[in-house]
Order: C-alpha cells, then sequence, then structure tokens
C-alpha cells in the first residue's frame, strides 16, 4: 500500500469511527472542507475561466526591507478559496508583527534563511529559524513576524485559506499604534507620552533592520514559552514517495499537527512523465510552478475542458472536485508547490478507479469490446512515466 492510499484508508476509518459511534453531525462536519461549510457548487457557464496567472510577470510591491506579490480573487478570481503571497526580505528586513482576521498563513521557503516569532492566545511563543524547504503554520488570529536572516535573506510563498484574503483582513502594529492616541498608548503601556514621539505615523508593513544575533543552541532554563505543538516542518527534508514519473512529498495535519486547515506537498515531474488524471474530493488545489515547464488540463464536467501551458512563477488553481492532470512538456524536471484547503490529504485516481471494475463492466460504460482493457493498469499510477 503506498503512502497515499494508506492516507485514504485512515481518512475512511476515522469517519467510520465517527459513524458507528452515532456521531452523525461530526461525522458529516468530517466530510467538509474547513470552515466547515457546503461544498463549493460547480462554476456554470459554457466556458471555463483560466486556472493560471502569470504571479511572476506582475509588478513588486517594494520596501524598504523587502518585496512582496499577491494572487487573491482581485488578481485571480477563479481562486476563491486560496489566496497566495511571493515575498521576498533582505538581510534583517522585518515583515512586522501582525495578524490576519481571515485567514490562516501557511508557508514553504524557497530560498535562504528566516526567523519567525509567533504568539497564540495562550500567551505561549515560539522564535525559530527556517530554511529552504521548511514550513511554517499561524493559525488565523495568531501575532506573528518574519525577518529576512543572513547572508542573503529570503524567498517564501505565503498561502491563505481564504481566497478573498487582502491587507483589509491583515492587522500592522504599527497602523493601530499610530491610529491610537498618545495618552491611550501610555495608559496602556505604563509610560510617558513622549516615548511615542518618533514612532511611524501609518503602516510600516516591511521595515529595514540590522540582521538578528543567532539563537542560542541551547536557551536558558524558563525562557522558551512555546506551545505544545510546533509551528515549523522541514518538508524538504523527509523521504518522498517515488513513482516512475516522479516523486511527492506531503504534509498533511498527520505530520504537521498545528496544520489544522492546509495540506502542502512538493511535486517533481521527470521530463514527459505525468501527474495522472485524479481529483480532491475534500479540498482545492493551489499550485505555484517554481521550475520547468508544464501542461495541466481541469476537467469541468458537462463536456468543458481547459487546457493551459505553465512555468515558473505562474500559479495554477483547481476548484474541489474537479479532475486534472499535469504533464511535464519541458526537457528538465518540473517542481511544483501545492496547498490544498483541507488538513487531511485526499485524492481519487483514475487508473485506480477503473482497476476496481470488471472489464465487462468497463465494456458496457465505454460501449467497447471487453479485451480493450487487457493491457490497462490494475492499481494506482499516481505519476506515471511517459511513453512517446
Amino acid at each position: 500500500m503506498t503512502e497515499i492510499s494508506r492516507r485514504l484508508v485512515l481518512g475512511g476509518a476515522a469517519l467510520g469511527g465517527l459513524m458507528a459511534s452515532g456521531g452523525v453531525a461530526d461525522a458529516h462536519e468530517a466530510t467538509m472542507q474547513p470552515p466547515f461549510g457546503p461544498a463549493p457548487e460547480p462554476l456554470a457557464g459554457k466556458e471555463l475561466p483560466s486556472f493560471r496567472f502569470a504571479m511572476g510577470q506582475e509588478t513588486v510591491a517594494r520596501y524598504d526591507g523587502g518585496t512582496s506579490k499577491q494572487a487573491n480573487v482581485s488578481q485571480f478570481p477563479v481562486s476563491e478559496k486560496i489566496a497566495g503571497v511571493y515575498m521576498t526580505l533582505d538581510p534583517g528586513g522585518l515583515r512586522e508583527l501582525h495578524w490576519h482576521a481571515n485567514a490562516a498563513e501557511w508557508a514553504y521557503m524557497l530560498k535562504g534563511r528566516a526567523r519567525i516569532t509567533i504568539v497564540d492566545p495562550e500567551g505561549q511563543s515560539q522564535t525559530v529559524d527556517f530554511g529552504k524547504g521548511d514550513v511554517w503554520y499561524f493559525p488565523r488570529g495568531y501575532g506573528h513576524s518574519i525577518q529576512g536572516l543572513g547572508p542573503e535573506g529570503c524567498e517564501f510563498i505565503l498561502v491563505f485559506d481564504n481566497g478573498y484574503f487582502s491587507e483589509y483582513g491583515t492587522f500592522s502594529i504599527t497602523d493601530w499604534l499610530a491610529h491610537t492616541p498618545k495618552e491611550v498608548l501610555a495608559k496602556n503601556f505604563g509610560v510617558p507620552e513622549s516615548t511615542f514621539a518618533n514612532f511611524p505615523k501609518k503602516e510600516v508593513y516591511i521595515s529595514q533592520g540590522p540582521v538578528p544575533a543567532a539563537l542560542p543552541l541551547d536557551p536558558p532554563p524558563g525562557s522558551v514559552t512555546a506551545g505544545p505543538l510546533s509551528h515549523r516542518y522541514q518538508l524538504l527534508a523527509q523521504k518522498p514517495e517515488e513513482f516512475p514519473g516522479g516523486t511527492i512529498s506531503i504534509v498533511s495535519q498527520n505530520e504537521f499537527p498545528i496544520s489544522s486547515t492546509i495540506t502542502g506537498a512538493i511535486l517533481t515531474i521527470r521530463p514527459g512523465g505525468m501527474r495522472e488524471m485524479h481529483w480532491h474530493p475534500n479540498a482545492a488545489e493551489w499550485q505555484f510552478y517554481m521550475s520547468g515547464r508544464a501542461r495541466m488540463t481541469v476537467f469541468g464536467s458537462a463536456g468543458r475542458a481547459k487546457t493551459e501551458d505553465f512555468s515558473a512563477g505562474d500559479v495554477g488553481y483547481v476548484p474541489q472536485g474537479f479532475g486534472h492532470y499535469i504533464e511535464n512538456v519541458g526537457d528538465e524536471d518540473l517542481e511544483v508547490l501545492l496547498a490544498l484547503n483541507n488538513a487531511t490529504y485526499e485524492s481519487i485516481s483514475i487508473t485506480e478507479w477503473m482497476s476496481a471494475q470488471t472489464d465487462l463492466l468497463l465494456a458496457t460504460n465505454f460501449e467497447v469490446p471487453e479485451a480493450t482493457f487487457e493491457d490497462f493498469p490494475t492499481h494506482r499510477l499516481v505519476m506515471p512515466e511517459g511513453k512517446g
């Protein structure tokens, strides 16, 4: 049994346990994606919209300590369930203390090193350094910051479990203090009003400062107030699952317990290979193409399908339940970052689905002779290699 198959079995067992215990309402909730609403309606209309957004070609917003560009429904209308931001921070560049009221934040480090700070509602805090291939997750409303470290700063992708995420749902500490009377600040912090004379008069967003000192290898006793769940997962350090056409590394809540609304994955497809025809019954899929050239086809029912080409810097999106496949159409490995808006990974493969049927049933379904299916796969392929 492959790891992906194991995940599906475990998911089914958990749901079965809920049903057996009489928890019908709980079982119903378990089948719905966060934030536990009904499954979305399929896209209506004769034509499917574009599932590609060329985020890499967008103009970046520049700040003293870094840059950013985003893809939410304003730029990418089809992406209603998930939004993303590409951000860079110079050494010492600080994405200031802030929180998100309308989305949890999941991130993947593309390059360099960064330091995050996080505080939760229990007053527990964590300060952790991240490197290439690491993932973090901040639940909705948790205060945090991100700072670039030396020698090269960092680049990362932020993913939010709400396509309508925007800066209007992001609350920055400088913005709040700038719009609070100084006498209130003095009363709140117990310091003179003059303390705030030179504080920023508006939101800073990204500031530039010195590179912070290295974290101590052995913090003094009592100096750490981290909660029971870590906010860091080293995805790139894990052994990927191998297939003839490439590899997949998945991080769901099984591996990263605090990540309660997002599953992430790194997909590497070899030249000529493909991620086979499949769909995700419990989540939409957001994609960031890191390297290589791809062709994705999305099947939207009622005779509708959309095929588009992707390259590094592009963002892709597949609505929940829509059939799709991704081909490597270049001469180098294709690397894709995936994020799905559910803590549990579920995928249904067309090869596995068909292999579970009799040849007679398939012959009847497709109106062809039974012998047509003699050489078809007897199991899911996940990532078959190209055969020319």
